[in-house]
């Protein structure tokens, strides 16, 4: 029979490597993960934003007026438009996602990823058309 080792107070160290703070700079792939990642911080953003406009438009005419004004201002508009560009890259890339949440199989075969994929972008052009043209007042 084999004896047990003695016991020891302390674990035994493990070896860490050190790891840079920015190891994610690294490769592209890592880097689009960590941004993909932080567009979700602009995701909540706009859902406040949106909260925020329909909390005005019921308590009234002058509380959504104000609310305008404010996000009229150039630095809220800078906000925006890079919190847009990060909206764009969460929606393309979770749409080029989708066959990995997704599997599919007709006739035990995998349906291909592109029969997957297209459906999600003709769905958002279709809607962005659709909201464009009731915006513009078609």
């Amino acid at each position: 029979m084999r004896e047990r080792s003695a016991y020891t107070e302390f674990h035994p160290k493990w070896y860490r490597p050190r790891v840079s703070t920015y190891w994610w700079l690294s490769q592209w792939s890592y880097t689009k993960f960590m941004l993909r990642e932080l567009s979700s911080v602009f995701v909540g953003y706009f859902i406040v934003i949106t909260l925020l406009q329909v909390r005005a438009l019921t308590i009234g005419a002058t509380s959504y007026a104000e609310l305008q004004e404010f996000l009229g201002n150039p630095l809220v508009i800078l906000l925006n438009s890079v919190g847009f560009l990060f909206l764009l890259l969460h929606t393309v890339t979770w749409f080029n996602l989708t066959p990995r949440a997704i599997v599919v199989r007709l006739g035990g075969k995998r349906v291909p990823d592109i029969l997957i994929i297209a459906p999600n972008y003709v769905a958002w052009l279709v809607i962005s058309g659709f909201l464009a043209w009731v915006i513009v007042g078609g």
